[in-house]
């Protein structure tokens, strides 16, 4: 799964998720894309499941690009812990994404393929997504 190797702050707050993705909005390496549409929080394990899905689609053909990264560190506290103790251990990590942002990228295969992948992929997401290509 992805994670960063290190943080400068162990705990950081949830933050806000306003407005659209400016950076990472377009198609920089492959020829077909999966683009968010919603906003959320999209776990290391579902881009490790999307990316899972799709490479099994395309039989390890063509290549494929992750756009996101998790690097988001999220805590839980553990389950019936009284309020006031503080904020709980870490627990994962999330990408933070904003309508517009690219998720994957992926090129070398027909379009027919990489768009069947992409809709594989897409399931394994909390974030509504659409399929598109480089002009």
């Amino acid at each position: 799964m992805l994670m960063p190797r290190k943080l400068k702050h162990r705990k950081i707050s949830r933050g806000k998720m306003r407005g659209t993705a400016t950076r990472g909005a377009e198609i920089a390496f492959g020829h077909f894309a999966l683009k968010a549409l919603s906003r959320g929080w999209v776990t290391a394990r579902e881009i490790e499941a999307a990316r899972r899905a799709l490479t099994r689609y395309i039989k390890r053909g063509g290549a494929v690009w992750i756009r996101i990264f998790p690097d988001k560190p999220v805590t839980q506290t553990p389950p019936e812990v009284g309020m006031g103790g503080g904020k709980g251990p870490m627990d994962h990590f999330v990408a933070v994404v904003r309508p517009g942002r690219i998720i994957f990228e992926i090129d070398g295969v027909p379009r027919d393929i990489a768009k069947e992948a992409m809709r594989l992929a897409s399931h394994k997401l909390r974030v509504e997504t659409k399929f598109i290509e480089k002009e």
